[in-house]
């Protein structure tokens, strides 16, 4: 048995790090995995839970495959815990395939730096045990030297997605000042042209008093004495 951990800090804010978690994969970084199934997902307590299916291909040297045999695809189960009250997440995976000669049990731990509440810690642990095949020690050590390299892609993978997160985050905010201000511009044009309209229906209507004080005054006024006729 192999005990593989490992420690990193990302300079970004645990609700970011998470959000990014969940859209890992895939990416251009780690190719090895290729897609991600739920399989179950539910919230107890305001924790959620999650049971999804990992689809990967693990590349092991002809060596090996004679050993366990060969998969072109490789299947792991992954079961997680996002508790947003004390901003913890726990994901937890174990591998399907090969299962019968290799048990690989990886925990990753993601929680706010203690000496940094803005940025975030990133715990991994991983076990690996291999049994009921030659050279166990040897496919134990290639195994955990897999393990730790995919660590690395899977760092940049995150710091991949968490640069999609800040320019989609970047892009709706744009989105909404121009909205806003077309919000803004269209407000303004209406208001101008209601004004105009009061305007000119206060003329029509100053307008029409003035012809209708005209003509009643008109029917009101006697005629002059000029045009009186003479007794």
């Amino acid at each position: 048995m192999k005990i593989w951990t490992s420690e990193h800090i990302f300079n970004h804010p645990w609700e970011t790090v998470t959000q990014a978690a969940w859209r890992k994969y895939p990416n251009p970084m780690n190719p090895a995995v290729i897609g991600t199934d739920v399989i179950d997902r539910k919230v107890v307590n305001g924790v959620l839970h999650t049971h999804r299916l990992v689809s990967s291909k693990w590349g092991f040297p002809k060596w090996a495959q004679a050993l366990i045999g060969h998969a072109s695809v490789c299947y792991a189960s992954e079961r997680s815990e996002v508790d947003p009250t004390n901003r913890q997440m726990v994901l937890k995976t174990r591998n399907l395939t090969f299962c019968n000669y290799i048990a690989v049990d990886e925990t990753l731990r993601y929680m706010p730096d203690p000496r940094d509440a803005g940025k975030t810690l990133l715990t991994q642990e991983a076990v690996v045990t291999v049994q009921g095949v030659p050279l166990t020690h040897y496919m134990e050590d290639l195994l955990t030297s897999k393990i730790s390299f995919n660590a690395g892609k899977g760092r940049q993978a995150m710091e991949w997605v968490i640069g999609k997160i800040e320019l989609e985050v970047k892009d709706l905010a744009n989105t909404a000042v121009k909205s806003t201000d077309e919000l803004l511009f269209q407000t303004r044009r209406q208001l101008d042209d209601l004004t105009s309209k009061t305007r000119k229906s206060m003329d029509d209507l100053q307008h029409a008093a003035k012809k209708s004080f005209d003509e009643i005054h008109n029917l009101t006024t006697p005629p002059s004495s000029q045009s009186m006729p003479k007794l």
